[in-house]
C-alpha cells in the first residue's frame, strides 16, 4: 500500500503521520522527515499515480484529486485520525482528503499547496494566474508533439528556478521526462477541482500553511488567499525559500512541521514527552 513505512514501536498512544509528495517527485522526498518523526509517530508515505513505484492513472476518465485521496483512504480507515503533511500537489491532495474525511484527520501541514483554481477564480487576469496557465499550456503542447523532454524543462525551471533543467544530470532528466504525462494530469485535476474555502473552513482541524518568501508569484498570491480564507489556521512565510523548500531546505521546513505537530499533540493532551516515553 505504501512505498515505505517507518515504525518504531506499537504503543497505543502513537499517532500516525501521512506524507504526500510533490509532482514529478516521489514519497522518498520525505525520507529525512520520516526518520525525524519515527521515534514518536507511525509514519507512512504514499506515491501518487505515475510516481515512485505506482503505475500511471489508467482510468477511463481524467484523474481527479479525489482519485489520489483514495490512495490515502486505507490509512485513514486503519489509523485515523491522522496528521497529513504535503508539499505542492501533495499539499492539495492533503487538503482535499481533509475536506472529504474531516473526522479521520487530526491536523494538516502543507507547504505551498497548488490550489490553482483559487487563483483563477480570484484573479483570472493576474500575472500570477497567467504564469501557471503558460507553464501548463507549454507542457501540453510539447507532450502533444511527443517531446517529454521539452515538456519537462519549463516545468522544472518554473518551480525550481531558471537553469534547473539545464543543470540536471541525464539520469534525472530521464526520470522527470518519464513523469510528465502524469504531471500534466495533475495540472488538469487541479484546474478542475471544486475544493472551496468553505470546504476547508468546515474541516475545523489545526492547519499549518507554509510558503517560501522567494517563491513564484502564483504561490505568493495563493498564500494571501489562504490567509484570508482561513484566518484561524497558522500561516508562516519562511525567508529565503522557494517552492522547492522542502527539498532545498529540508531541515528548516521539517523542523517547522515537527514543531507544529508537537503543538497539536500538546493541545490534545498528548505531549511530546509522553509520546517519547511510550515509544
Amino acid at each position: 500500500m505504501t512505498p515505505f513505512e517507518v515504525r518504531a514501536g506499537r504503543a497505543p498512544a502513537r499517532a500516525t503521520v501521512v506524507l504526500l509528495h510533490s509532482s514529478a517527485s516521489a514519497s522518498r522526498q520525505w525520507s529525512a522527515l520520516a526518520q525525524r518523526l519515527a521515534a514518536r509517530f507511525d509514519v507512512q508515505a504514499v506515491d501518487f499515480h505515475g510516481h515512485g513505484g505506482r503505475p500511471a492513472w489508467s482510468g477511463a476518465r481524467s484523474l481527479t484529486l479525489a482519485d489520489e485521496v483514495t490512495l490515502v483512504e486505507p490509512i485513514l480507515k486503519a489509523a485515523g485520525p491522522v496528521h497529513l503533511v504535503g508539499h505542492s500537489y501533495g499539499g492539495a491532495v492533503a487538503l482535499k482528503a481533509a475536506a472529504l474525511h474531516p473526522s479521520a484527520v487530526a491536523s494538516v501541514a502543507v507547504f505551498e499547496p497548488v490550489l490553482f483554481r483559487w487563483l483563477f477564480e480570484a484573479a483570472p487576469d493576474s500575472g500570477a494566474a497567467r504564469e501557471v496557465i503558460v507553464v501548463a499550456e507549454t507542457i501540453r503542447k510539447y507532450l502533444g508533439r511527443g517531446d517529454a523532454y521539452r515538456a519537462a524543462a519549463p516545468f522544472l525551471n518554473y518551480w525550481a528556478g531558471v537553469g534547473t533543467w539545464e543543470a540536471m544530470s541525464i539520469e534525472r532528466r530521464d526520470s522527470a521526462a518519464a513523469r510528465m504525462r502524469s504531471v500534466m494530469a495533475h495540472f488538469d485535476a487541479l484546474f478542475g477541482d471544486p475544493l472551496s474555502a468553505g470546504d476547508l473552513q468546515r474541516v475545523r482541524r489545526p492547519m499549518l500553511f507554509l510558503t517560501g518568501m522567494r517563491s513564484v508569484a502564483s504561490m505568493r498570491a495563493l498564500s494571501s488567499l489562504l490567509c484570508a480564507a482561513l484566518p484561524d489556521a497558522e500561516h508562516e512565510a519562511i525567508p529565503g525559500l522557494g517552492h522547492m523548500g522542502p527539498l532545498t531546505h529540508a531541515a528548516e521546513v521539517n523542523g517547522t512541521v515537527v514543531d507544529f505537530l508537537d503543538r497539536v499533540l500538546e493541545g490534545e493532551g498528548r505531549s511530546p514527552e509522553r509520546l517519547r516515553a511510550a515509544a
